[in-house]
């Protein structure tokens, strides 16, 4: 996700104090590296405590220790020059570890593995790390998904990363890392955002190495123990990489609402219409909330899929999203209290009148603007109001209202045109909006059809400490509303075919009079 890694790397480049540019031309390049881009996330002694760490979580890593996700190696072992380059270049999808393959040269990066190493007195020139032979992945199909599907449940992987693989497992709110820090289990249907990579290789490696520090464990053991055959483990490598999209979703500017074309359809009002199955989703990105105080450096929900249709009369818009759970929930307030308590800045004191529900805001201008001006993306103002609709998992009801700018929000309790309906399942929330397309309210906004509509989109995991100023958001997109077709594009051509066919039978004939005319000329002379 290449507005991601972006968005994440310039917070980054934020943080990083100025006038750092004055190091001693003696120092290795390694150190001048490391010092100028690493240091402020990583600390300058390599413990993972720099001055931005606490605004991260997971927290950055803390080479003294030596523990690496991402190897090529055996758990518990060193990982290689080769795989420390790797996590440099690709960086930490999904953290705020940025990739560094196109910002530092060869070189500087080169240098940097090295220095890196000098961290820990666990690393030794006389012992070169050895990386396992990971061999070549099997096949797949159906049949190969299948016996991974099997190995999935028979192995347990469901109690951390759920049935569906939302990261949703029983044992998800009680996860912690090697240094005491909660931490997520990952949400296997957004492969972009693995650490290490993607593709079904990777899945595989990190199955045989386990990604030491974390609770997940290698299965390199069970496999010489007999437990489980080479071809079960790939199995399992290609059934986890069919829980994700077969492609990493574009970013789309557009988020199209279909026509119903026949007589008298009526939009979907239920998530699970089969309707839906028709129409293709629009990935939006979400980031943390990092403009007005309090800010929010720890988002859970980092995107959302929209779907949307109308018949002429109504328009349905469904936004679905990973959640591992239905805030409020009391197996999770052990990990709000830690995630509340850790996470930089505390700029406000956090909320504790009661537990926190799950929110969604789908956000419009008041009013349509003219050519390509839109409120203000954080709730408009006064000279640009914006239109709401709002949800939440305590209420299972949507209320209409509108806003001027951070804190101002209202929502009036009459006058409301928005039904809803919201299920929770398998780490999963889908919420779906219905509303008449036009409103007898003056300050409803009217969906117009082939007008480009300004949308965005806020989310809070109430369970994840998020409220307020704390939780997710994105940027504008645009919602169009595909037009009916005109009859002219039906009628037309036949039209023009038919006048066509006339002038060309007229034409003819014209030519054969002349034709004829010309014979008996001939005839006479």
């Amino acid at each position: 996700m290449g507005v991601l890694r972006i968005l994440t790397f310039a917070i980054g480049l934020a943080m990083v104090p100025q006038g750092i540019d004055a190091v001693q031309d003696d120092e290795p390049l390694g150190k001048v590296t490391y010092d100028r881009w690493c240091s402020e996330c990583h600390g300058l002694d390599g413990d993972g405590n720099g001055s931005a760490a606490g605004y991260m979580l997971p927290r950055p890593r803390d080479f003294t220790l030596a523990l690496y996700n991402i190897r090529t190696t055996a758990s518990g072992e060193l990982p290689t020059d080769d795989d420390l380059l790797r996590a440099i270049n690709m960086g930490a999808p999904g953290t705020a570890m940025p990739p560094w393959e196109d910002v530092l040269t060869d070189e500087e990066k080169g240098a940097l593995v090295q220095y890196i190493k000098t961290f820990s007195r666990f690393f030794s020139p006389d012992e070169i790390p050895v990386p396992l032979d990971l061999g070549s992945p099997t096949g797949v199909s159906d049949e190969v998904i299948a016996e991974g599907r099997r190995q999935y449940e028979a192995i347990e992987c469901w109690k951390c990363h759920g049935d569906q693989g939302r990261g949703d497992g029983e044992s998800a709110p009680t996860l912690m890392d090697d240094t005491g820090f909660p931490i997520v289990a990952t949400d296997l249907t957004e492969n972009w955002f693995f650490n290490g990579g993607a593709d079904v290789e990777d899945i595989y490696r990190a199955l045989r190495t386990g990604l030491d520090g974390s609770p997940m464990p290698n299965f390199s053991d069970v496999l010489n123990a007999g437990v489980i055959t080479d071809e079960e483990l790939w199995a399992m490598a290609h059934y986890v990489r069919s829980l994700a999209p077969e492609d990493v979703p574009g970013i789309s500017e557009v988020v199209q609402a279909k026509l119903l074309i026949e007589e008298s359809a009526e939009v979907a009002t239920s998530v699970g219409d089969e309707a839906w199955d028709e129409i293709e989703g629009t990935y939006i990105p979400l980031v943390g909330q990092i403009i007005v105080k309090p800010r929010w450096f720890d988002p859970r929900v980092d995107g959302v899929w929209v779907k949307a249709m109308h018949n002429g009369d109504d328009i349905s818009v469904m936004v679905s999203w990973s959640d591992p759970n239905n805030s409020p929930d009391p197996l999770w307030s052990d990990w709000q209290s830690q995630v509340t308590t850790i996470m930089e800045p505390q700029e406000a004191p956090y909320d504790e009148t009661g537990a926190k529900p799950d929110q969604l805001v789908v956000q419009f201008p008041m009013q349509m603007p003219e050519g390509m001006e839109r409120p203000y993306f954080l709730k408009g103002d006064n000279r640009r109001p914006v239109y709401l609709w709002q949800w939440t998992s305590d209420r299972m009801m949507a209320l209409e209202g509108e806003a001027r700018g951070v804190g101002t929000e209202s929502f009036p309790a009459d006058g409301q045109d928005v039904g809803v309906e919201a299920i929770h399942q398998d780490g999963q929330w889908r919420v779906l909006f219905t509303r008449p397309l036009m409103t007898s309210d003056e300050n409803d906004l009217d969906f117009v059809t082939g007008e480009a509509i300004p949308i965005s989109f806020f989310v809070w995991d109430g369970d994840n400490g998020e409220s307020g100023n704390r939780g997710s958001l994105s940027s504008w997109y645009f919602l169009i509303l595909e037009e009916p077709i005109s009859t002219k594009v039906y009628v037309a051509p036949p039209i023009a075919m038919l006048i066509a066919g006339a002038l060309g039978f007229l034409m003819v004939r014209r030519v054969q009079k002349r034709e004829m005319e010309a014979l008996e000329v001939k005839k006479t002379i």
